[in-house]
């Protein structure tokens, strides 16, 4: 194997372990940015003696002896606290002596707590919104602060700045990097769901540049919450946002004409929908409500991806049933989005009038003045009661408060339709 295949494969295991592998660590000497040094340390010391030794038959188990005894030299060297160092290296003449099979079966039996502990801190509710999302994809994601850049169409030094941040705030914290217990679980469990959700969101429908939508995005949201099914799997909530990106990314094929503009739900080809994709989703969300969170935030929003991946045609879309799901999920889930959404639901099921009486009654209406989708909505209802002058007008303000170049075209496409 040549030595540039070598290091790509080498990159690659890295890139596979790097998530426990920090996770672990970072565990040991409670610092995040500490433990991505050392994790790179292992990765350069496999790229130099991987070539010429081989790759280990357990690559991930050698990469954390290497970083644990990386460690230990550090701390012997810099004289850190007693405690870190008994904590770390208890008895570091054992460890530079103990194979990697026994490092192995540790690793396994703690792998659960220690990624877990990582995204709970990761996401910790005391970092602002955009530093939970950065930190997340660049520890758990493993990606580059330029991938995170791109992917939110923001500036490499902004990004860079934010992990920065998120890691000096974390370090003052001075946490635990452990699972949360009891109560304070499921208040963190909130901000790590929020997280997945908001990462998964900007896949789905990009709020800004040329493209509707960032598959590379979802995927990484996908796979954060396939992990965290993995290591919760008898949390209801978990599930229920598996289940609702599992669907809702079904459609990504569909939701876009070759010149990128987008296809609404009703007008897709249903044969691109991922149907693999579907049947996961379908079955994260019965075991959602098998374990009695039917009436979970996420789990409701399956729901209701679940009736329009149910449907064979657009026509045969139980439109009566997602209106009240609907209903249901702006008790459980207040805002001001849900009732807009709850408004286009029923304009479907009882007709558009329907879906404008509701409108005018939206409780906060005005959290909403520079949301497009709300003037699109009543613009959509306008042009189904034959009241095109005042669909123009709506239709023309959304494209206005748009930033996404593919929505803000259809938008004025359909202001055309209704005439001058």
């Amino acid at each position: 194997m040549a030595e540039t295949e070598t290091h790509r494969t080498i990159e690659a295991i890295f890139r596979i372990e790097r998530a426990r592998l920090i996770a672990s660590l970072a565990r040991m000497v409670r610092d995040i940015g500490l433990a991505e040094e050392l994790a790179q340390d292992a990765l350069v010391t496999a790229l130099a003696e991987w070539p010429e030794a081989g790759i280990p038959q357990k690559p991930g188990a050698w990469l954390i002896t290497t970083a644990k005894r990386r460690a230990i030299d550090m701390f012997r060297r810099n004289r850190m606290l007693a405690r870190k160092h008994a904590e770390i290296a208890r008895d570091p003449d054992n460890l530079s002596h103990s194979g990697t099979e026994d490092i192995e079966a540790a690793l396994d039996d703690d792998l659960g707590d220690e990624l877990l502990g990582l995204i709970f801190t990761a996401c910790h509710p005391l970092l602002p919104r955009e530093q939970r999302i950065a930190l997340t994809l660049r520890l758990i994601g493993g990606l580059t602060t330029e991938e995170i850049a791109r992917a939110f169409l923001s500036n490499e030094p902004a990004i860079a700045q934010r992990i920065v941040r998120a890691k000096k705030t974390l370090g003052k914290a001075g946490l635990n990097f452990e699972v949360p217990r009891a109560k304070e679980r499921d208040q963190r469990l909130a901000s790590v769901l929020e997280v997945v959700y908001l990462i998964f969101n900007e896949g789905y429908a990009a709020t800004a540049g040329k493209d509707l939508t960032r598959p590379a995005l979802c995927a990484e949201a996908q796979r954060l919450g396939r992990i965290l099914a993995g290591l919760m799997a008898e949390e209801p909530e978990v599930l229920g946002l598996l289940a609702l990106m599992e669907i809702q990314a079904s459609r990504l094929a569909a939701r876009t004409a070759p010149d990128g503009s987008p296809i609404l739900i009703t007008e897709q080809n249903r044969a691109r929908w991922d149907h693999l994709m579907i049947r996961r989703g379908l079955a994260a969300l019965q075991r959602a409500e098998e374990l009695g969170g039917a009436r979970g935030a996420y789990a409701l929003q399956a729901a209701l991806a679940a009736c329009h991946a149910r449907a064979r045609r657009p026509e045969d879309t139980d439109w009566r049933k997602i209106a009240g799901l609907y209903d249901t999920l702006r008790v459980v889930m207040p805002s001001p989005v849900v009732e807009l959404n709850r408004a286009v639901a029923h304009s479907m099921a009882f007709g558009p009038e329907a879906g404008l009486a509701l409108l005018d009654a939206l409780p906060d209406a005005g959290a909403l003045r520079h949301y497009a989708p709300l003037p699109a909505a009543r613009g959509d209802f306008l042009f189904r009661s034959g009241r095109l002058a005042e669909a123009r007008i709506q239709f023309e303000l959304a494209a206005t408060l748009t930033r996404n170049e593919r929505e803000k075209d259809l938008l004025l496409a359909r202001a055309s339709t209704c005439g001058g």
